[in-house]
C-alpha cells in the first residue's frame, strides 16, 4: 500500500511551523499509542504513520527533501523516515514526548545560554574534630573573573561589541547543500553571535581575567566524606557578561588515629585490665568531643564485648541529634609478674576454676571423646 502525504497524516498545512506540528503529533500518538489500544491494529499502524511523518517534518533537512522529492527522497533508507521507522519500539509516551520536548528547548536557547561560565571544583580537608563542630574555613582559589576594564564585555573603553555580520547575531550559519541545509555554529563569532572589532587591552577581548581571591567556606558539623557544599556564583565567570559558574567544595575528612567513624556513630577499641574484666568497675574513654567520658564495665565482661556510649557520637547533619559511640574493649593479659603476683595468681587458680567458656568448652571435647570412643 502506498504511502499516505505527511502533512495529510498529521492533519496538518504544508505552511505549518513546528508548534503545530508538535500539537497535531502529540494529540494523534496520545489517542493512538499501543498502550492505550493492546488489540486496535489499525490504531497501532495510525501511531506509526504518525511518529514516521512528525521524524520527517519536525527535521528541517528531512522537511526540505521530502517537500521537494515527497517519500522517494527516502526510498532504500532503513525505516522510511528514520528514527521511529519500520514500527514502533520505545518504553511508552514519556520516551516519545521527553524527546520532543528536549528538541524544543534545544532549538529555543539563544547564544547567551552559551555564554555561561563553568562550574569549579575545589577539594578540602578537614580533621574529625572539625567535622564535629563545624568550621569556618577560608581558601584561595585563582579563577577567571570578569575583566574591569572593560566590565566584562571584551571591548575597549568607547567601544562595544557588534553583531556578528556573518550569522546576524544568531551565533548559527545555515549552508545549503542541494536540497539539504545543514546549521553550524558560526565560525567568525563562536557562537557568540558578537565580534570585537577593538578588543580591551586587559583581557584581549575574552572579558575575563584570571585572579586569585580569598573565600569563607561555612562547613556545617556533621559532614562526612563526600558532602558536597555549593558557593552559588563563585565559578567561572561567564563569556563576555555570562552568568558566572558556581564553586564546589568537596570535603574529605582525615582518618582519627584512635576514632573511627561509622556514619553517625564513633567506633573505638580499649584495652582493659584482666582486673577489672574480672571484678567489674569504670574506665576512661576519649570521646570526639576532646573529652573523658567514664563508663561502667561489668563484673565477668570478656574481650570483645562492645558498650554503646548513646549520644556520643557526631551530629547527624541539619538535624539536632547526635549518633552513639560503640566502645569494644579488649581484656589486657599481664605481663613481667612479679614474685608475689605470680603466688596470688596460682593461689587464685587453686582456689577453683571461675572460666565458665573455658569450663564449656573442655566438656564439649570430652563428650566428643567419649562419642567417638
Amino acid at each position: 500500500m502506498s504511502k499516505r502525504d505527511f502533512y495529510y497524516v498529521l492533519g496538518v498545512s504544508r505552511t505549518a511551523d513546528e508548534k503545530e506540528l508538535k500539537s497535531a503529533y502529540r494529540k494523534l500518538a496520545m489517542n493512538n499509542h499501543p498502550d492505550r489500544n493492546p488489540d486496535d491494529e489499525a490504531a497501532a499502524e495510525r501511531f506509526r504513520e504518525a511518529t514516521e511523518a512528525y521524524d520527517v517534518l519536525k527535521d528541517p533537512q528531512k522537511r526540505a527533501a521530502y517537500d521537494q522529492l515527497g517519500h522517494a527522497a527516502f526510498e532504500g533508507a532503513a525505516g522510511g523516515g528514520g528514527g521511529f521507522g519500520g514500527g514502533f519500539s520505545g518504553g511508552g509516551f514519556s520516551d516519545i514526548f521527553d524527546q520532543m520536548f528536549s528538541e524544543f528547548s534545544r532549538g529555543a536557547r539563544s547564544p547567551q545560554a552559551d555564554r555561561s561560565g563553568n562550574d569549579l571544583r575545589y577539594d578540602m580537608n578537614i580533621s574529625l574534630e572539625e567535622a564535629f563542630t563545624g568550621v569556618q574555613r577560608d581558601i584561595t582559589v585563582t579563577v577567571p573573573v570578569s575583566c574591569e576594564g572593560c566590565g566584562g564585555s571584551g571591548a575597549s573603553e568607547g567601544s562595544r561589541p557588534q553583531n556578528c555580520g556573518t550569522c546576524g547575531g544568531s551565533g548559527r550559519v545555515r549552508a545549503q547543500q542541494g536540497f539539504f541545509a545543514v546549521e553550524r555554529t558560526c565560525h567568525v563569532c563562536q557562537g557568540l553571535g558578537q565580534v570585537i572589532s577593538d578588543p580591551c587591552r586587559s583581557c584581549n577581548g575574552d572579558g575575563r581575567v584570571q585572579q586569585s581571591k580569598v573565600l569563607s567556606v561555612s562547613v556545617p558539623a556533621g559532614v562526612d566524606t563526600g558532602t558536597r557544599i555549593r558557593l552559588s556564583g563563585k565559578g567561572e565567570a561567564g563569556v563576555r557578561g555570562g552568568a558566572a559558574g558556581d564553586l564546589y567544595i568537596f570535603v574529605a575528612v582525615d582518618p582519627h588515629p584512635i576514632l573511627n567513624r561509622d556514619g553517625a556513630d564513633i567506633m573505638t577499641r580499649i584495652p582493659l585490665p584482666m582486673t577489672t574484666a574480672a571484678l567489674g568497675g569504670t574506665i576512661d574513654v576519649p570521646t570526639v568531643e576532646g573529652k573523658m567520658a567514664r563508663l561502667t564495665i561489668e563484673p565477668g565482661t570478656q574481650s570483645g564485648r562492645r558498650f554503646r556510649m548513646r549520644g556520643k557520637g557526631m551530629p547527624i547533619l541539619r538535624r539536632s541529634s547526635r549518633g552513639d559511640q560503640i566502645v569494644e574493649v579488649q581484656v589486657e593479659t599481664p605481663t613481667n609478674l612479679s614474685k608475689k603476683q605470680k603466688e596470688l595468681l596460682s593461689a587464685f587458680a587453686d582456689a577453683g576454676d571461675t572460666s565458665p567458656e573455658t569450663d564449656s568448652f573442655v566438656k564439649r571435647v570430652r563428650r566428643i571423646w567419649a562419642d567417638n570412643g
